[in-house]
């Protein structure tokens, strides 16, 4: 018993300190476990199942029938962090005079940021603008850009000297008889010469520079008074005898007589076959009739004013199918060919009875010779963004 105590006495001895080492044990890995477990993230709530919501781009206007606009992403515009966006301010600028509904909230920025550099116009227009690629509706997205310009022609307010194509003023019954008169009728016929007797405005030498007058639509004369004097004026649109516009470049090349119908080309032609030039002139039945305007120092710096109603810019001022972009859009405009390689910020301000479609575009050149070399060729691919308010 003594010896059986004895035993009972150390065993119970060692589970004590076996148990006093667990405990420890115990504890010290409790403390090693705190010290590197990492905190346990809270419970997720219950999933969806989606992305996170990205906001959708604004929705195109209404009442652009004749085309899709699909947004685009800033960095798909050709050219767009290196153009010279200050240049194109001045066109925006004139849109503000006339702004669409859509684009008046934004006018005073656009004033503002007229000072602005470049780079701070380009964070602006990001931040405040969608890019839409412009495409017909059958999902295309390449179309035609053509050109225009503003003649220069030297006039008379008397006719005689070689000054024998009149210019004219719309007649009195132009709104009543529809169609009125054609080009070949209002030429040959005396009782419709005896309607616009007293309306021609002046008279110029050159039939076919008369008629590149009317195809543009407007233009500026040096015209001589009656007293010796001269001056610079403009002549504004003002109305045609709704007859269908008719290429004669169209006409030339049907009647096999020339392969080069641009407007050098038409005019080598027309050079060599002065005979024929009242044959052609008549193939085109459309006649448009003018109004003078004044034309002071800073009109002089602007074109005529487009169907927005507001003075064009030129290299930034385009003329648009209004059914496919609405007047005062700001545009990229991506074009590559042989006349011109343009990657710029433009604006829709103006329209013409050949600009039809989706993907079309008349480029305004400017004015004179120069402006009219670049306009009578241009004829070569065209893409389009719009860039509408977010």
């Amino acid at each position: 018993m003594t010896s059986a105590s004895s035993a009972s006495s150390k065993i119970t001895v060692m589970n004590s300190r076996l148990l006093r080492l667990l405990v420890l044990a115990l504890i010290v890995g409790s403390i090693a476990a705190c010290s590197t477990r990492r905190p346990s993230a809270p419970a997720p709530g219950p999933s969806t199942g989606a992305a996170p919501a990205v906001p959708a781009p604004p929705a195109p206007p209404s009442g652009v029938a004749k085309s899709r606009w699909v947004p685009a992403a800033w960095s798909e515009l050709p050219g767009f962090e290196d153009d010279a966006l200050h240049e194109a301010w001045n066109a925006w600028l004139r849109s503000c005079e006339r702004p669409p509904p859509a684009f008046a909230p934004l006018c005073g920025d656009v004033r503002r940021l007229s000072i602005a550099s470049d780079a701070e116009q380009r964070a602006w227009m990001v931040e405040r603008l969608q890019p839409y690629r412009i495409e017909a509706q059958d999902g295309s997205g390449e179309g035609l850009l053509t050109g225009y310009f503003e003649p220069y022609l030297e006039a008379s307010r008397q006719p005689g000297a070689g000054f024998n194509v009149p210019l004219y003023r719309p007649p009195a019954d132009l709104g009543v008889r529809k169609p009125w008169y054609t080009r070949q009728q209002i030429d040959t016929l005396p009782e419709v010469q005896a309607q616009l007797a007293g309306r021609a405005i002046a008279w110029v030498r050159d039939p076919v520079q008369a008629l590149v007058l009317h195809i543009q639509g407007s233009g500026r004369l040096r015209v001589r008074e009656a007293d010796g004097s001269t001056r610079m004026v403009r002549l504004a649109y003002a109305g045609t005898n709704d007859h269908p516009y008719k290429s004669v470049g169209r006409w030339l090349l049907d009647q096999g007589l020339v392969r080069d119908a641009t407007w050098p080309g038409i005019s080598a032609w027309t050079q060599a076959n002065p005979h024929r030039v009242q044959e052609m002139l008549w193939a085109n039945p459309r006649y448009v009739f003018f109004r003078e305007e004044p034309l002071d120092a800073l009109d002089a710096g602007f074109g005529p004013r487009g169907a927005q109603g507001v003075p064009l810019t030129p290299g930034r001022s385009i003329a648009v199918d209004r059914a496919s972009i609405p007047y005062g859009t700001p545009v990229w405009l991506a074009s590559s060919g042989p006349t011109v390689q343009l990657s710029r910020l433009v604006l829709a301000q103006d329209t013409g009875s050949a600009i039809v479609g989706a993907v079309r575009a008349d480029y305004f050149t400017g004015w004179g010779e120069q402006a009219g070399e670049i306009a009578g060729r241009l004829k070569q691919g065209l893409r389009l963004w719009a860039l509408w308010p977010k």
